[in-house]
């Protein structure tokens, strides 16, 4: 006989611990099946050598849902924001970014006429609903915006910093312009990264009732009669659930269902945003001036997060990241991005290789599992909708958002509406 639950998550990563939580508040009885060794996903936190390594650059708004969300759920955010003050990088040349007043006011990236024009651009994308550029890509609203090409680049940076998203000319202008306006507001670097997010999430839900199995692989999602589901495992132990929320990819949660999956289209037309990440510790900083850049025409990040975080067990050493952002038609050469990478790390740094404890090298990496594109909301409702009792959450789950914000609103609205069933089949018995 399968074991039954109330609801079956699948997935311990950020979107399936937030739905843990949520559901604490139910007498529901819930199990948590991840199939890794640990929790966490790609919010998880690597201790190599007593340095804390986040799966490539993370950050979290200060002023976002997913915030809110953490708190609501007595979530500690220990952490600080990093500085405005920013490099602009074209080849050899390097420029201060105009991204603060001061940096505005020096900067010899723009002329007069165009530092005025980037100052209303700025005010713009503070202020503009992004409701109204649903029907249009962020490129599109970029060339509608300036027609300067310096200040298009700019902007075209910014979306790249806010969401990941590379190139422009896909990505879905509503989106981008409501992260960017996030990123804006602020960030937190987090210390001892973002495993201690989920270490909280996880300790709370198990504390609570909430049963957590690693090791656990899904092999297939089989909907039953009155709304159920039985789960096989990769060894073939048998599992039931009334509600299921499934947390994984598209790809992964298509195949799990196999005939009976509604995701074929969602699966057809979705495109994973992707990218390469080095991870780096050093003894110390040969050049503590530069602690953020960002390439112009290269898709390239830089930035140290040791200098707001607590990222190794000594306070003296440091933790940077250097990232490239994959567009989706590229072919990945690992060696030549990864010297690209080090290259850029070597403008900003200088011989840090004499200083290296450590680092470590990912050449494609999935950000997050959607680049949100036009059009594509209807069709992620309709399929989400049509096998009652399996709730989806996740980074690529959410119509409005991406990346943490979109695995933590989903998830949590997930568990929400499991909740709020619950209790209209109460009433109706």
């Amino acid at each position: 006989m399968a074991q039954k639950w109330d609801v079956v998550i699948i997935g311990a990563g950020l979107a399936g611990l937030v739905a843990a939580n949520v559901l604490i508040k139910s007498n529901l009885s819930v199990l948590v099946l991840e199939k890794g060794k640990k929790a966490g996903g790609r919010a998880r936190t690597d201790r190599i050598r007593q340095q804390y390594f986040n799966l490539g650059p993370h950050a979290l708004y200060k002023k976002s849902k997913a915030k809110a969300i953490l708190e609501e759920l007595s979530i500690q955010l220990s952490g600080k924001s990093p500085k405005i003050e920013s490099i602009l990088t074209d080849g050899d040349l390097a420029y201060t970014a105009p991204f603060s007043l001061s940096g505005l006011l020096s900067t010899n990236l723009l002329n007069w006429k165009e530092r005025i024009e980037w100052a209303n651009v700025l005010v713009k994308v503070l202020t503009l609903n992004p409701e109204k550029l649903k029907q249009l890509t962020y490129g599109q609203w970029v060339q509608q915006t300036t027609h300067s090409a310096t200040i298009q680049s700019l902007l075209h940076i910014l979306g790249r910093l806010a969401t990941y998203c590379y190139p422009a000319e896909k990505a879905s202008g509503k989106i981008i312009l409501s992260h960017l306006q996030a990123v804006m507001g602020g960030v937190l670097y987090l210390d001892k990264g973002w495993q201690t997010i989920i270490d909280q999430l996880h300790n709370k839900a198990v504390i609570s009732g909430v049963q957590v199995q690693t090791r656990k692989s899904v092999k297939q999602i089989v909907p039953l009669e009155h709304e159920h589901f039985q789960l096989v495992l990769s060894d073939d132990e048998v599992i039931a659930g009334k509600h299921v929320i499934a947390t994984v990819g598209p790809h992964a949660l298509h195949h799990m269902l196999a005939e009976a999956s509604p995701f074929a289209e969602v699966v057809s037309n979705l495109v994973a945003i992707k990218g390469a990440t080095l991870d780096v510790a050093l003894t110390r900083l040969p050049n503590p001036r530069k602690l953020f850049a960002l390439g112009i025409t290269d898709p390239l990040y830089f930035s140290v997060h040791s200098n707001y975080a607590k990222l190794s067990d000594d306070p003296q050493h440091v933790v940077l990241h250097v990232f490239k952002y994959h567009h989706p038609d590229d072919t990945i050469d690992g060696e030549k991005v990864k010297n690209e990478l080090e290259q850029f790390s070597e403008k900003m740094q200088p011989g840090w290789k004499n200083d290296e404890i450590t680092s470590r090298f990912i050449p494609q990496i999935t950000v997050n599992h959607r680049l949100p594109q036009i059009g594509e909301v209807q069709i992620l409702y309709n399929s989400t909708r049509r096998l009652p009792g399996l709730y989806v959450a996740g980074d690529w789950a959410s119509p409005d958002s991406i990346l943490s914000e979109g695995a933590i609103t989903s998830g949590k609205q997930a568990a929400e509406d499991i909740i709020k069933k619950e209790k209209s089949g109460s009433r109706a018995n």
